[in-house]
C-alpha cells in the first residue's frame, strides 16, 4: 500500500517520523524545499518530549509520481485550492484521502476528491515546527489513550476506516474510530477556536495564555459560543477532558464558570510550551486559518441566529495582525470589551 502525508509541517513531520520508525513507511510531501532537502539528507529530527532522528523519504508536490492508496492531508486549509488539484492525478478511484486539518474541512475536501474518497479525523496531540528537518513534539503522547479520532462523513464504520485506523496506530497508540465524526470535529473545534485562537491573538504559548486572567477567561466564553453553534447545527459535543461532560461550557453561573476555567487549565497542563499553528503562521508572516476556524463558528452562528462576539473578535484581531495593523502582543486581550465578561476576572 502506498501512503503519503501531504503537508509535512510540524504535525506531518512528527507523524511521518513515527509511522516510518514503527514500520509503516510513507512519502512525506511538502513544498518547503529546504525542509524536504533536510529530511532527505539527515532524516526527521523530533525533539521535545522525545529526541529521535528517523531516516525518511521526502519530496515536493511536483515530484509526486504514480498513484497513492492512502493520503493524509495535513496542509493548512488555506492551501486546499492549490494542493487538492495537484493531488487528484495521483488518486485511484478507490483511494482514500484522510483530512487531519483543523476546523471542519471534510465537506470542502470532498468537493474536490469526492465524498466516497474522503474520511477525516481530529488530532489529539501537539507539535511545533522548529526548522528544516526538525519538529518539536509538545505533548507526551504516551499519556494518551488514543492520538486520533477518525470517521466517515456519513458515520459508517467499515473496512476502509478501520484500515486508516490501523495505519495511524503506528504512532504508538490506537486510533479511535467514531460514527460521529462531525460531532468529534466540533469537539476539536473547542481546542482550535479557544486555545489556538487566543494563542494567536496574544502572540503567546498555551502556558502564557493560561497565566493571563483575561486571556484565560476568553477561553470559556469562546467555548460557550462553540457549544451553542454545535448544538444549533444538530450535533452534540462529545465528552471532553477525562470523560468530563461539556456542560460546564454553558457557564450559566459562577460555579460553572470556575469549573470551566479549571478544565482548560488541566486540559493544557502538559502543553504550556506549545504554540498554536496560527501563531506560528503569524510569526512567519503567513496567512492563518482563522476564517476557517473561528470564522466557521461565526458563520454557523449567523446561520442560526446565535451571537458569537468573542469568535468575531478573534477573527478581527488575528486578521489585523496578518495585515500588520496590530502587533503580536498580550496587550491585544484589552480589545475584548470588559462588559462582555459576565463573571469577575
Amino acid at each position: 500500500m502506498r501512503i503519503a502525508i501531504l503537508g509535512c509541517g510540524a504535525m506531518g513531520t512528527v507523524m511521518g517520523a513515527f509511522l516510518t520508525a514503527n514500520g509503516c513507511p510513507v512519502d512525506m510531501i511538502d513544498n518547503y524545499q529546504a525542509h524536504v532537502d533536510a529530511l532527505n539528507k539527515d532524516g526527521a529530527h523530533i525533539v521535545g518530549m522525545v529526541d529521535k532522528r528517523v531516516p525518511v523519504h521526502a519530496l515536493t508536490t511536483d515530484q509526486m509520481e504514480g498513484l497513492y492508496d492512502l493520503v493524509f492531508l495535513f496542509t493548512k486549509q488555506t492551501a486546499n485550492d492549490e494542493v487538492l488539484p495537484a493531488l487528484l492525478p495521483h488518486l485511484k478511484e478507490d483511494s482514500t484521502v484522510c483530512t487531519l486539518q483543523n476546523g471542519v474541512p471534510e465537506p470542502y475536501v470532498a468537493s474536490y476528491v469526492g465524498e466516497k474518497r474522503t474520511v477525516g479525523g481530529t488530532v489529539l496531540w501537539g507539535a511545533t515546527f522548529v526548522g528544516p528537518g526538525e519538529s518539536e513534539l509538545t505533548q507526551n503522547i504516551e499519556k494518551n489513550d488514543h492520538l486520533f479520532e477518525i470517521g466517515e462523513m456519513d458515520g459508517h464504520i467499515g473496512d476502509r476506516i478501520n484500515m486508516v485506523a490501523e495505519v495511524l496506530g503506528h504512532m504508538g497508540r490506537p486510533a479511535k474510530v467514531t460514527d460521529k465524526l462531525m460531532a468529534s470535529r466540533w469537539g476539536k473545534l473547542i481546542n482550535n477556536a479557544c486555545m489556538s485562537g487566543m494563542s494567536a491573538v496574544c502572540g503567546a504559548t498555551f502556558g502564557q495564555v493560561l497565566e493571563n486572567p483575561t486571556a484565560r477567561a476568553c477561553l470559556s466564553y469562546l467555548g460557550r459560543e462553540v457549544k451553542q453553534c454545535c448544538q444549533a447545527a444538530g450535533y452534540q459535543l462529545p465528552l471532553l477532558l477525562n470523560e468530563q461532560s461539556p456542560d460546564t461550557l454553558d457557564i450559566k453561573d459562577q460555579a460553572m464558570y470556575e469549573a470551566d476555567q479549571k478544565m482548560f487549565q488541566v486540559m493544557y497542563q502538559d502543553m504550556h510550551t506549545a504554540k498554536a499553528s496560527m501563531l506560528q503562521d503569524l510569526e512567519k508572516g503567513k496567512k492563518t486559518e482563522v476564517t476557517m476556524i473561528n470564522g466557521f463558528v461565526c458563520q454557523t452562528g449567523e446561520q442560526h441566529g446565535i451571537p458569537t462576539p468573542f469568535n468575531h473578535k478573534v477573527v478581527e484581531i488575528v486578521t489585523k495582525i496578518e495585515q500588520k495593523e496590530l502587533p503580536l502582543s498580550m496587550e491585544n486581550v484589552k480589545l475584548f470589551p470588559k462588559e462582555w465578561f459576565t463573571y469577575p476576572i
